[in-house]
This record gives structure tokens, sequence and C-alpha cells, in this order.
């Protein structure tokens, strides 16, 4: 048997669409439920689905107001507050197309996004690093826009371009992924396929505000349902995580592997009758912290498998859990294949995790990057580029890249993107930059480097420190008399981890 599964199309989405209007489609039937609260410790600031929806239409009226017109970008430079979300879905709802970004971006960075956007405005917290190239809505006047005459809904054809975030690239630099209002359309697929998710849960998801999959996860897919969704308030440790779920009665809970590690190495979790169980996506999630959880807490985790380019279409779900070591399987509505040279390989074979083509939630483009976007296609198969292999029962065993890519919380970062902001440092005649496991399931970006004696370290952390967001940055530095290369002078990245020296600490 082939390693193919396609459980049959999704019904079709319907035209016209807007995403914002899908996702707040439950607000007239329930407009005093509570659609988000904000927490901090056994307080709460919380907003009903009306509220929700007039801050949202308001918002997007504003944006008119201003002069944008349907079809306009507008990037997203703020904090980890609530304004983010509803200046995301105000965008969307009037047809304009936001670019929501990590606040840890630096000038640069926001530089070479501006540069290649030309966005019709900037959103931005005085807090948030931004670049010159666009008028600016500063947030205060981003808040009152709440209060603006709300915009009627911008339906349209659900292929046209909705949103844009960014990935980081093979290349060396982030890509900019389009995606069509109709990729919400095919989240649905999530709700049964990895989330168990109903009308009456209160789901936390332990990220802020401004992360994809905390803006997804944590906040579309469970205002979609028409459930509660938790956010904890900016800056809250991972230790106060679990009174936090307790405390306010949460059902399901979100977040990326590590921080389920934190949450059981730093505090005694207490007792959480009401949590049916947890979710875990961002980066592979390690059978001891899986175990442990278990152990500890008497509730399951459920992992789910995807991409910037695709969101997560493959996932463990209370109705259809995971075996041992395995990922799950494909969600309903998916069509999933293991691709050898020659199309899917036989089941139990490795071979490059492939999703269709028609899948609802694959991305329409690289914007502005046809050779990159017709390179991740073989035929009707979109190559993720990850490597897995599919049991006689369809269910899926990660195993890693086959390229170089590297994982830093959640966040794909490339080694290109790292090396390049390194190379002009003063003193250093080479660099090769790689992740390195320092424990099972924890992996750090580690920058292995020439020069002529070891470099101080502090200086070149401050070296990157306005080149890089934080999370790209190296968390150690290896010095080596020569980099590991082939017989054509390149460097030979995946010897490097044989250089790891076990004694170096990480920072």
């Amino acid at each position: 048997m082939l390693s193919v599964v396609n459980s049959g199309p999704m019904p079709p989405c319907p035209s016209p669409f807007n995403m914002a209007a899908h996702v707040l489609g439950r607000a007239d039937t329930q407009p005093q439920k509570v659609a988000l609260s904000v927490v901090n410790g056994d307080q709460a600031t919380s907003m009903t689905y009306e509220t929700l929806k007039r801050a949202v239409l308001g918002t997007g009226g504003g944006f008119l107001a201003a002069g944008c017109a349907p079809g306009d970008i507008v990037l997203l430079r703020l904090g980890n507050t609530i304004d983010f979300p509803i200046a995301y879905l105000g965008a969307l709802a009037v047809g304009l197309v936001p670019v929501p970004t990590s606040a840890a971006l630096t000038r640069p960075e926001v530089a070479r996004i501006v540069s290649e956007l030309r966005p019709r405005l900037i959103l931005r917290d005085p807090g948030v690093t931004t670049a010159p190239g666009a008028p600016e809505i500063g947030l205060a006047t981003l808040q009152a826009l709440r209060n603006h005459p709300p915009a009627d809904w911008h339906m349209g054809d659900p292929e046209r371009l909705g949103y844009i975030i960014y990935t980081s690239g093979t290349s060396g630099q982030p890509r900019a992924v389009a995606h069509a209002h109709r990729a919400i359309w095919a989240r649905q697929l999530m709700h049964d396929g990895w989330y168990g998710l109903r009308a009456d849960d209160t789901l936390m998801h332990a990220g802020a505000f401004n992360w994809t999959y905390t803006l997804g996860t944590g906040l579309m897919d469970p205002w979609t349902a028409g459930a509660t969704a938790l956010i904890p308030a900016a800056g809250t440790p991972s230790e106060v995580l679990g009174p936090l779920l307790a405390t306010h009665k949460a059902t399901i809970f979100a977040a990326a592997p590590g921080v389920y590690r934190q949450m059981l190495d730093r505090a005694e979790l207490p007792a959480l009758p009401n949590l049916r169980h947890g979710l875990s996506a961002g980066e592979k999630l390690p059978q001891t912290t899986l175990d442990r959880w278990r152990d500890t807490t008497g509730t399951d985790l459920f992992e789910a498998y995807g991409m910037s380019e695709c969101s997560t279409f493959i996932s463990a779900s209370p109705a259809h859990p995971a075996k041992t070591g395995t990922l799950g399987q494909p969600q309903a509505g998916r069509h999933v294949a293991i691709l050898g040279d020659d199309g899917p390989v036989p089941r139990g074979t490795p071979g490059t995790i492939a999703v269709h083509r028609s899948d609802p939630g694959l991305m329409l483009e690289y914007l502005h990057a046809p050779d990159d976007t017709a390179a991740r296609f073989d035929g009707n198969w979109f190559l993720t580029g990850d490597l897995g292999a599919m049991d006689e029962d369809g269910q899926i065993t990660y195993l890693g890249r086959n390229d170089d890519m590297m994982n830093a919380g959640g966040y794909r970062v490339s080694p290109l993107e790292v090396e390049a902001a390194l190379a002009d440092a003063p003193g250093l005649t080479g660099v090769g930059a790689t992740q390195i496991e320092v424990k099972p399931g924890v992996f750090i970006i580690v920058a292995f480097y020439t020069a002529a004696a070891p470099l101080d370290e502090d200086s070149l952390r401050a070296y990157v420190d306005t080149k890089l967001a934080r999370y790209k940055h190296p968390r150690a530095y290896v010095h080596l008399p020569m980099l590991p290369t082939g017989a054509n002078g390149k460097l030979v990245r995946r010897r490097l981890p044989l250089f790891w020296p076990k004694t170096t600490k990480a920072t």
C-alpha cells in the first residue's frame, strides 16, 4: 500500500466570503458571551462577542476613513496586547491585507519587510521597533478607532489575498507567505482533527497575542467555534500557568513543547479538574515531556504538525490518539502523502511529507517569488521539506528536516540568515550555524566560527543584537581552527554537531 491518505474534500468555501466575518459568525447569536479574557492571577479583563465584533468593525471603518482601500497592505508592529488581533481582524473585515510580525524583529529586519511590501499603513506600538516607509497609526489612535462607525463586511472571492505571514526560507531571507481568505475555512478540519473543540470550551493559550500560533489556535479558532479564549497577561512566567489554568477553569490548554517542560520543571502543578487535554505545536514534542505531563496531570497532550504555508494538517486528537512516537494522522478532509523521487512511497518507507495543492489551507504563493513557489511543488504536491514515514494505519512518524532549517522555540530559522548576520563581525573569518540538542528534546542555535583566536562572546552577541530578532540569536559560540568543508570547499553544515564540546554552556 502506498503512503497516501485522501479522506475526501471538505465542502467548498462559500462565496462571497470574508475571513473575519467567518471568525465572528457566532457574535450575533451569543452577543453577551465572553469571547476573550486576559488573565493575570485571579483577575481577568474580558470582552464579549458583541464588544469584540463592534471593535473589529469600528477599527476597519477607521482604516477606510484613513484612506485605505481593499487590497492595501497593513503592517502590524504591535505588542502583546488585545490590540493585535482586533487590528488583524479589522483589516480583514474591510478587505485590507494584514501582515502580523513578531515584536522581536530588529529595525533592519523590519526595513526589509517594508521595502518588499510597501505597506499602506504601519500600525505601531511605541514600544515596538519599526522602520520608515509608510504612514503610521500609533497605539492610542488605533485603540480609538474601535469607536469609529462600524464598516460593513467586505465580501468577495474566497481565493483573494487575505493576509501575509513571514517564514524563514532556505535562501537565508524570510519569505512572505501569501494566504487567501479561505485559509480560515480549512481550519475547521482542526476542530475535530486536533483540538476536540466545542462551543462550551474555554481554551487558554500560553503564547503572546502577536505569535501566529496564538493568533490561530488561541483566538481565531475558538472564536470561530463560539468558545472562550484565555490569554495570560504579558510577562506571565511559566510557573504561574498551572494556577491560571486552575483558577480560570480552562478546559483546553495550548502551548509549545518548551512551555510544558518549563511548567513541569519549575513548579508543582495544581489539580486541574476542568482540563480535558493540552495541545502542542511549533516543534517536536519530546516523548519524555509527554510522559511527564500525563503522569503529573492525568491529562493527555495532542500534537500537531504544520507550517506557515499550510497551518496544521497532521495531528493527534481526543477522537484519534497518536500511537507512541508518531505525530498522529492526516486530519479528515486532508490529502497527504509521503513522497520519494517517483511519487508516493510504500507505507513504512521514509520520504518527504507532502500535502495536495487542492488543500484549502495551502498558501497562494510566496509573494513576488514565483521560482521559490514553483520549487516547493512536485506536480500536485506541496513539499514540506520534512521527512516522515506512514504506518499501515496512516499514522505518520516525523523523521526530521531534509534541509538545514533550525527550530528556535517554535520559529523556523534559516542558518544562512544567522551566518549572514555574523559574517562581517570584527575578527571573524568564517562561520557556520546549526541547531544542537543539548538535552533530550531541547535544541539551541549554535554558531561555530573561525578566527585567529577565540573572540569575546559578549561582543559577538552585541554585534548580532541589532541585526537579528532575539529568538534567532545563537545561544552559544564555538571557536574552531577550521570549518568542515566538502571537496568543493563549501561548508558541510551537517558535520558541525561533531564539533560541539559537551562542556559548552549556552546563554
